[in-house]
């Protein structure tokens, strides 16, 4: 038998895994293992592709799974895209329950999004988005990278003390254009495999509230067994509201494992 299932954090564009510390840090004294992914696409190599993010995930799931852990994947913004493309073919079914006791493989258990959206099977970021980018960025075909136009701080962090959302600003990292535009073929919508719990953001300045409801709506339409849960915060809620954030995975955990 897994014990508690292990949570795979993936972030959004721009940013680097330890935007998930204060998540993970309140974790640990409960006894759960975090597993933070550096997406490819937010080193600073404008040749990293939407696959090569996936994989990365993909990577950390199947390191987990193959020594009998239970995963809960959890992800933010475009996260929610690499995430779910990621987790084709590895979540629990009917069928991997009933194994045998001799089979010690672990699987995906559920799926937890933050102000995130439900990506459609075989569409890159930029057809999911409507063929253009949102307002707040550019593409920047000379670097090769998506380029941000908007005030970062009020976009991403603005409910967080100004010193700490400068810090978070400085941390920001150049994204790869090339896995926004591209890779499609690669996108998977696993969130029709798994439930899903999900923490919209209400003063969201990056992914308006009544998008993120909407997208809900839309996945639950599609059969989707998505639960709702909403918090006052800015697009990054694991940073200005890390203990609703905890909560809200623990509450999630407690409805994956029944």
């Amino acid at each position: 038998m897994p014990g508690k299932p292990v949570f795979v954090f993936v972030p959004g564009a721009w940013h680097s895994p330890s935007t998930w510390d204060k998540v993970i840090s309140a974790l640990e004294p409960l006894q759960y293992k975090s597993v933070p992914v550096a997406l490819p696409s937010t080193l600073s190599d404008p040749n990293a592709t939407f696959f090569a993010d996936l994989e990365a995930v993909r990577n950390a799931i199947i390191t987990e799974t193959t020594h009998g852990n239970n995963v809960v994947v959890v992800v933010h913004s475009y996260g929610g895209m690499v995430g779910s493309s990621a987790m084709k073919g590895l979540a629990r079914t009917a069928t991997s329950n009933a194994s045998s006791t001799n089979d010690a493989s672990g699987h995906i258990i559920g799926l937890v999004m933050m102000a995130s959206g439900f990506i459609p099977t075989g569409f890159s970021f930029i057809e999911a988005s409507g063929g253009k980018p949102p307002p707040f960025w550019r593409a920047d075909s000379d670097s090769g990278f998506a380029v941000l136009t908007a005030d970062t701080r009020d976009l991403f962090y603005h409910d967080l003390p100004v010193e700490e959302g400068n810090y978070w600003v400085e941390r920001l990292q150049p994204h790869s254009l090339k896995s926004l535009m591209e890779g499609g073929e690669h996108a998977y919508a696993a969130w029709r495999d798994v439930p899903i719990w999900y923490l919209a953001t209400t003063d969201d300045h990056a992914l308006p509230i009544e998008m993120q409801r909407a997208f809900v709506q839309m996945a639950k339409d599609e059969g989707a067994d998505v639960t709702l849960r909403e918090v006052k915060s800015s697009h990054s809620p694991m940073l200005s509201r890390p203990k609703e954030a905890v909560d809200v995975l623990l509450e999630a955990v407690k409805y994956f494992e029944q």
